[in-house]
């Protein structure tokens, strides 16, 4: 099962940036799906999550501004960011909790996606 995430770039504050991110390999079904992102000299945080079911979760420094969905029929994941500011910038990983074909449960990530946001 791989994770390819893209959609990232420089972008001025107040700007937005769509990214995607989509599931391939042998997948049964996937479970939640999310974005997490990572700042130079920060840990990994949550950004937005969202269920099969489409219950979606935000962390406190994006709500209102960010939206994830997801299509489920091509395993794929996007978060759709509005009015950027300088500290969303950051490294982006989608995440995915992926039931196998084989009925393997497992938590996979993305590559990373820079997203850099200017003052």
């Amino acid at each position: 099962v791989q994770l390819q995430a893209y959609g990232g770039g420089l972008v001025q504050a107040g700007g937005f940036l769509r990214l995607s991110c989509a599931a391939s390999g042998s997948i049964f079904s996937v479970n939640d799906m999310g974005w997490y992102r990572q700042a130079p000299g920060k840990q990994r945080e949550l950004v937005a999550r969202v269920t099969s079911g489409g219950s979606t979760q935000y962390s406190d420094s994006v709500k209102g501004r960010f939206t994830i969905s997801r299509d489920n029929g091509k395993n794929a994941v996007y978060l759709q960011m509005n009015s950027l500011k300088p500290e969303d910038t950051a490294v982006y990983y989608c995440n995915a909790g992926v039931v196998s074909i084989w009925s393997t449960q497992a938590d996979y990530w993305g590559q990373g996606t820079q997203v850099t946001v200017s003052s």
